[in-house]
């Protein structure tokens, strides 16, 4: 296109409704989904071209576009999708191109190509700062000057001063890394009767070149993975792209490996731990389509993806898919949502699959295959024994009853390993002053710091505020009469040295190994160089410890206390996935899980390993309040400095609400978790059933409201956060 007298509509990364249109230059071609530089306001900014238009520019005043980025333009699929998503979470389009556009560095044409590693000089003097750029630096990759400052937490300047000093020496960027080809057929493994004509309906799936979603359900250790890998093959076999979606806390090395082995090339990999230098190379080999297989997490949705045909989805259960902040969505769904979009299939996989999948597959609209038998030499599943804390439970002060002490002793005695597993990180959750009562808690939020021993710290997990730990209380001035209250794993750790002085021992946590630690920590413990394991949830997802025969689940209660109404649902999967950890091997394993709610209905259907009869209570109860999958459900959340601000906000709120008997309104009344980052929280909470525009009597209710000065408003549709 290069009339002059035409425009364009540019979507702009902001939280805009809709696009600007601009000018189109004699000396320009540009076309519908083109990266282009506009102006905006004063400044420069990344746009794509959204639509064409036909519209003589001789009387408006239109900014031109400056520049066209030489690049492949943003897929047709990826713009319908990005509408799509706007729609149905109620966000400005602008929000969701911008996380289409979290790579400014492909924007910037020819990059600096001289990096930085760490040499054998030492600085003059040796800041924090600069150590933090040091211990980076020596991680042997070499990085640019603004990725080095980034990783580390500094300014530019930082790491200017140490090149200068000869602390840091330059080397020569190499050009980016071409992708290898992957194998369909690659290394194969030999699929059992069951695996075999699961993995047959998923290559006549991708074979149809249509949509459809397809839920692969099976124990632990059934190899789904192996079967799923059946339906990526036949779909490289086509020459489609794959993306494999994890939750970020299950994407580990030796997962990885093991896609690489099957495929005999590297995935490209997506997720937050990756540099910004292999992003940019994964972007551009997505939109070129050199990148044919893409392991990540959610935010991998959002690439500019050329020739995708398949999406796996494995652990498909997990909450963490989705998104609890920004644009709140749920990857799993809209997975399913670009698959419609882009007419190929879907795949979603799982050991303890979500009520809503189930659902879904029972009325027809999913193939369900079931897998029912673990593959390999140990066929059975792990046996569930509850352990009545209220009958025999540990001594005052410790958190291992005898009954589980036993078992551990019986597994190491015999050279097998043991995990402990409890859902809680740090020390522990509360301290208390025994003089006065008083809880150190958060400033910034309504909740309690934790204390991580380890570190010498108590921290928020909310809002990442961290300050060391007290020895006077904070209220009363009392000296030494702060006292922990309830276990982390730090904990728990410190009960098990004592009780077990001669085990190898490690702890396995998001906030105790990180990168490159808890890579090596996981393989370790997968060698069995580890007897005693102790972790949060970040040891049941897929994870494959051989040696492991035992598990036991500190508190079996834990997940339930909450007022979350999938929390019986969330229980179950975490339980029966981390039981699952245990007899992979060559020997059977067990799980022990300390309760004091042993007649609960959860409780006794693990140990039955009835998964039925469990879920059918589960669906009684939601059917019957009318919560998803059997009802659609929507939080409207206000957030102020002020409290009364904020609480005055919402109650007008609620005399703008349309009447009407399809939709209920509750609310507003304060968030459980009330202050949050120096914000005070106030919440509705809306119902209806499925068939109801939910979205429609949102906008309308909101329809021209415009928070002032604080006053910040959240739709979050389909929560799975309740706090």
């Amino acid at each position: 296109m290069s009339n002059p007298a035409t425009t364009v509509d540019v979507l702009l990364p902001y939280a805009l409704a809709g696009c600007y249109s601009y000018s189109v230059p004699p000396h320009l071609e540009v076309a519908a989904g083109d990266f282009v530089h506009v102006p905006l306001g004063t400044r420069q900014t990344i746009g794509v071209v959204w639509r064409e238009q036909s519209k003589p520019v001789s009387d408006l005043k239109l900014k031109p576009i400056t520049a066209r980025c030489e690049m492949a333009p943003l897929p047709e699929l990826s713009r319908r999708f990005i509408e799509w998503i706007a729609a149905y979470y109620l966000e400005p389009v602008g929000n969701i191109l911008r996380l289409c556009l979290r790579v400014p560095g492909v924007f910037e044409g020819r990059r600096d190509t001289v990096g930085y590693v760490a040499s054998d000089v030492e600085p003059d003097k040796l800041t924090p700062q600069r150590a933090r750029v040091l211990a980076v630096a020596r991680q042997g990759m070499a990085l640019r000057a603004s990725e080095l400052a980034a990783e580390a937490a500094v300014g530019s300047s930082v790491v200017r001063g140490l090149a200068r000093q000869g602390a840091l020496r330059e080397v020569a960027l190499s050009p980016f890394q071409p992708f290898s080809t992957p194998e369909p057929l690659g290394q194969r493994v030999a699929l059992n009767s069951e695996q075999t004509a699961a993995a047959e309906e998923l290559r006549r799936s991708v074979a149809a070149r249509s949509f459809s979603v397809t839920l692969i359900d099976g124990v632990t250790g059934s190899g789904k993975t192996e079967v799923y890998f059946e339906a990526m093959a036949a779909a490289l076999s086509q020459g489609k792209q794959v993306l494999l979606l994890l939750p970020e806390i299950a994407l580990t090395q030796s997962f990885l490996e093991r896609v690489e082995r099957r495929f005999v090339a590297q995935p490209a990999e997506w997720h937050s731990g990756v540099r910004q230098r292999e992003r940019e190379r994964v972007w551009l080999g997505v939109a070129s389509g050199a990148a044919k297989v893409v392991v990540g997490a959610r935010s991998a949705l959002f690439l500019p993806w050329r020739n995708l045909g398949l999406i796996v989805v494995d652990e498909e259960h997990e909450p963490a898919f989705k998104q609890e902040d920004g644009v709140r969505y749920h990857a799993r769904d809209m997975a399913v949502v670009l698959g419609s979009l882009g007419r190929f299939p879907v795949v979603l996989a799982s050991a303890t699959p979500s009520l809503e999948s189930l659902v879904n597959a029972g009325r027809q609209r999913y193939r369900h295959l079931v897998l029912r038998h673990r593959h390999g030499a140990r066929k059975e599943v792990p046996s569930v024994e509850l352990i009545d804390l209220r009958a025999a439970g540990p001594e005052p002060g410790r958190w291992l009853s005898p009954t589980l002490v036993g078992a551990m002793q019986e597994a190491m005695a015999a050279g097998e390993q043991v995990l402990l597993f409890l859902n809680r990180r740090g020390y522990a959750p509360l301290t208390l002053c025994r003089a006065c009562g008083h809880r150190i808690e958060c400033p910034n939020c309504s909740a309690w710091l934790v204390e991580h021993r380890f570190r010498r710290q108590l921290l928020c997990h909310h809002c990442g505020h961290q300050q060391p730990t007290a020895t006077r209380c904070p209220s009363c001035d009392a000296e030494g009469l702060l006292v922990p209250c309830g276990p982390g794993i730090e904990r728990l750790a410190e009960e098990a040295a004592e009780l077990f002085p001669d085990a190898a021992m490690t702890l396995l946590s998001s906030d105790l190994n990180r990168g490159n630690l808890l890579k090596d920590a996981l393989s370790d413990a997968a060698k069995g160089r580890y007897n005693l394991l102790i972790g949060t949830q970040l040891v049941a997802k897929g994870h494959h410890f051989p040696k492991l025969t035992l598990v036991g689940v500190v508190d079996g209660d834990l997940a339930l206390e909450t007022i979350d109404p999938r929390a019986g649902e969330r229980t179950w999967q975490i339980l029966a996935q981390v039981a699952g950890r245990a007899g992979r091997g060559e020997r059977p394993g067990r799980a022990l899980v300390q309760t004091h709610l042993p007649t609960h209905p959860l409780m006794q259907a693990l140990k039955a390993g009835d998964r039925d009869r469990f879920l059918s209570h589960e669906r009684r109860v939601r059917e019957a309040a009318r919560l998803p999958p059997f009802g659609r459900l929507a939080g409207v959340i206000g957030s102020a400095r002020d409290a009364a601000e904020v609480e005055r906000f919402m109650r007008a709120l609620a005399r703008r609400v349309p009447v009407t008997r399809e939709v209920t309104v509750l609310g507003p009344a304060p968030a459980p978790l009330a202050l949050v980052q120096g914000r005070h929280r106030w919440r509705f909470l809306v119902r209806a059933a499925r068939d109801v525009d939910l979205q429609g009597f949102i906008t309308d209710w909101l329809r021209g409201v415009e928070p002032r000065g604080s006053l910040k408003l959240e739709v979050d549709v389909d929560p799975y956060n309740f706090l």
